[in-house]
């Protein structure tokens, strides 16, 4: 049994909140000591982190790679690969995938190849209705048998209210976790911009924030009706924020997220009509941006994500109305995020918090935690190193990044799952 020592560390703790130098002890895949203790009992190996920031690793709820139907645009090797380098331990995959994870078979293909192929872990979740149509709902228990961690169809809003009451109170009696993405359909049909002057001077076809707020406002109706476990993967305006507040005062069980893009990019840099800032929802106003920042570090928005969507180069070569919505971002996670420690919008355990120990706790697992027992699921990073993004050194098989060019801090440098270093940056020549 080798036992792995972690020393001269600065212990970023999200559970505890604490920000201190330490050490950690992992043996077997699992954290056995901190700090004093773990220095008593010693290491079979020592790791010298020379004062880098060491915390657990992030738990992205949202990727999508693109196995089965559109291995061009993303693999599980490669999404494997850009997750290490980016400090991602779990990946939480999508199902709006060619063909869409709606029955147990295609689960368990997709899980199967994530185990030969990925180095990080990879949790799958399942369509909520068959494929993502809205009109019938999936076998849930099946899929929840199959290894499925979440219901969800993904940026497809379930139109017919009841079969989305239907599926919350069958999910209900099954304790399982339905994500919804929180738009008035109708309402953003075709917009790829937030409504407002901007948008009007460049002609976008736009919608205003209210369809998010309203998408919400129906959903919460509906989980208040049936009691599920409800998650929206993304709010991303200030208007949706009071009802998210009542939601959770009035008690009901659930959590919202924010995509790392949401946080950290506004309406104008989409600029002269740049396909590779066009995402879904669009992205919003400043004002926006800053209510969100907000939420995120009064703990209302429990959950930051990367929403990693790859798309090839033909599909964002077009009109911006026509281009693919999404961008990469599991390596530029860490270090976009980073930015809103260096703004001084929140500390280091308050901004992990949202990208570890949170979305494990909504998804029922042990890792997003530096205490005993817990998984060595481990990120070292530091987060001052400065960096020029170039998208085509990304590991990701498509290059749609709206950072490229950007000059970024904070670089990861090694990155182990169950105690195993699934990516050591000081062996590369970067």
């Amino acid at each position: 049994m080798t036992a792995t020592l972690f020393h001269n560390a600065r212990l970023i703790d999200p559970e505890a909140g604490t920000d201190a130098p330490g050490s950690l002890l992992v043996r077997d895949g699992v954290i056995v000591a901190r700090g004093e203790e773990a220095d008593a009992t010693g290491g079979d190996a020592r790791i010298d982190c020379r004062g880098a920031c060491l915390a657990p690793g992030l738990v992205d709820i949202g990727v999508k790679v693109c196995e089965p139907g559109e291995r061009h645009k993303e693999s599980f090797g490669t999404a494997g690969q850009a997750a290490a380098a980016g400090g991602v331990t779990t990946m939480v995959t999508r199902p709006d995938t060619t063909p869409d994870i709606d029955t147990p078979e295609v689960l368990e293909f997709v899980a199967r190849r994530a185990r030969e192929a990925s180095l990080v872990r990879v949790l799958p979740m399942a369509a909520l209705t068959k494929g993502r149509a809205g009109r019938e709902m999936t076998e849930i228990g099946f899929l929840l048998d199959a290894g499925a961690v979440a219901f969800t169809d993904c940026d497809r809003v379930v139109t017919d209210t009841k079969v989305f009451s239907r599926a919350l109170t069958y999910a209900r009696s099954l304790g399982a976790l339905v994500i919804a993405h929180v738009q008035e359909p109708t309402l953003s049909q075709g917009a790829c911009a937030t409504s407002g002057k901007f948008a009007a001077l460049r002609g976008l076809p736009a919608v205003s924030p209210m369809a998010e707020r309203m998408g919400f406002d129906r959903d919460m109706a509906l989980v208040e009706m049936t009691g599920a476990r409800y998650h929206a993967d993304q709010i991303t305006t200030a208007r949706a924020l009071p009802p998210l507040e009542r939601a959770k005062r009035n008690g009901l069980d659930v959590t919202a997220g924010v995509s790392i893009h949401h946080l950290t990019l506004n309406e104008f840099d989409v600029a002269d009509y740049r396909t590779f800032f066009k995402v879904k929802p669009p992205l919003r106003s400043e004002d926006d941006r800053r209510a969100v920042i907000e939420a995120v570090a009064s703990g209302l928005i429990d959950v930051i994500s990367s929403m990693h969507t790859p798309q090839d180069e033909e599909s964002k070569r077009l009109p911006f109305e026509e281009a693919a919505s999404g961008a990469v971002a599991l390596e530029t996670l860490l270090p976009a995020a980073l930015r809103l420690y260096h703004s001084g919008d929140m500390d280091l355990p308050t901004l992990l918090r949202a990208m570890t120990l949170n979305p494990a706790r909504r998804l029922g697992l042990p890792q997003g935690r530096l205490s005993k027992g817990a998984p060595a699921d481990l990120v070292l990073f530091d987060p001052d190193a400065p960096f020029v993004l170039d998208r085509f050194a990304l590991r990701s098989k498509s290059k749609n990044t709206p950072f490229d060019g950007a000059r970024m801090q904070g670089r990861v440098i090694g990155t182990w799952v169950g105690g195993t270093c699934v990516y050591d940056r000081t062996s590369e020549h970067a």
